[in-house]
């Protein structure tokens, strides 16, 4: 992507399979500092999990199908906003951390902005990714293939985003995916059965730039196991 002087700084690390509780870590890290001190770059880590249950601060257990006792993968709660989750390989996951007074303090634009991010990346395989009135997230053909759960602390983004490309989804069926039963989970592997997570990986950081008008700033994802 094109280097513009006169675009904000977002330092990207790509990482590859992280645990949950390590990448949450970092985020409870960055948060910190950039409260502390608000002229720090913002942030963008793109990675994939291990199987995990995540809860949203007021998620209800009520749609959880398992024991929590005894719940298939580990089970956390954050807090992030909305219902339960599932992460696993073959899901990107973004979190962006963002001093949304750079951009635009409103949490309505920001996550609008984050779903037009993930439309961008789906709209590159001739898909028309959907928003639904009243829900957060973005549909193809009616299947959820990308969930988006935040947390904005002192206009200081955490958590983000997840979006299905080729993850195997039977461990969205022990819960009721966001809260919603209606809508079924879908990957973009179904619409494209030889999508490429790597490439997407890719999309996702080019539309991602694009939307927030910032410049990536590749840095060494081994930096950020210090922390």
């Amino acid at each position: 992507m094109p280097i513009t002087s006169n675009l904000h700084r977002c330092l990207f690390y790509h990482c590859g399979l992280i645990p949950y509780e390590t990448a949450w870590a970092w985020q409870q890290t960055f948060v910190a500092e950039r409260r502390e001190n608000s002229d720090r770059d913002d942030i963008f880590i793109l990675l994939e999990h291990p199987p995990v249950y995540t809860l949203g601060q007021g998620s209800s257990l009520e749609f959880l199908k398992f024991d929590p006792a005894q719940a298939p993968y580990p089970l956390v709660r954050t807090e992030r906003g909305g219902e339960v989750t599932h992460h696993c390989p073959g899901q990107l996951v973004g979190y962006p951390i963002l001093n949304l007074r750079r951009h635009q303090p409103d949490l309505h634009w920001y996550l609008r902005q984050l779903e037009e991010v993930l439309m961008r990346v789906i709209g590159l395989y001739g898909l028309t990714g959907q928003r639904i009135p009243g829900m957060t997230g973005v549909w193809v053909e009616g299947h959820k293939v990308a969930a988006i759960g935040i947390k904005v602390s002192r206009w200081i983004t955490m958590h983000g985003f997840s979006l299905n490309v080729c993850p195997e989804l039977s461990g969205f069926k022990q819960i009721v995916p966001c809260g919603i039963a209606e809508k079924p989970i879908g990957s973009l592997a179904q619409f494209i059965p030889h999508v490429k997570i790597e490439t997407v990986r890719t999309q996702i950081a080019t539309c991602f730039a694009e939307v927030f008008q910032m410049q990536l700033v590749n840095i060494p994802h081994s930096s950020l196991k210090e922390c």
